[in-house]
């Protein structure tokens, strides 16, 4: 095995829509597990566009990562609320709602949580 790996976002091994062309999701998968962009576009929520996917109350994946750009509002289930915005390092425990805020899409690069997210 090679001592480097080179991967790409820009040509992901794997792209999940989500539903109504509310955003996507790129992943590249390597040995330590995915890494995942997630572009949400303005309108983005997750109870409205992943949660008929994930079949879940609120999103149960557990989120560490880097917002790229465009803002993110997330309520965790017992009401904690934080907005995240670019160059910002989120970490994110399971049960949580979240929505795009603003007119901008949303990109978010997460290392830990996107393995199964949006998957069908």
């Amino acid at each position: 095995m090679s001592s480097l790996v080179r991967k790409s976002l820009d040509t992901p091994d794997e792209t999940r829509p989500f539903e109504a062309d509310a955003g996507q999701l790129q992943l590249v998968n390597t040995e330590q597990g995915a890494i995942g962009r997630a572009t949400f576009q303005p309108g983005w929520r997750w109870s409205e566009h992943v949660k008929p996917i994930a079949k879940t109350d609120s999103c149960q994946a557990s989120h560490v990562g880097y917002f790229l750009s465009g803002r993110m509002k997330v309520v965790m289930d017992d009401g904690e609320e934080m907005e995240y915005g670019p160059g910002d390092y989120a970490s994110m425990a399971p049960g949580h709602d979240a929505w795009t805020i603003g007119d901008e899409p949303c990109v978010f690069i997460d290392w830990q949580g996107f393995s199964d997210y949006a998957k069908r």
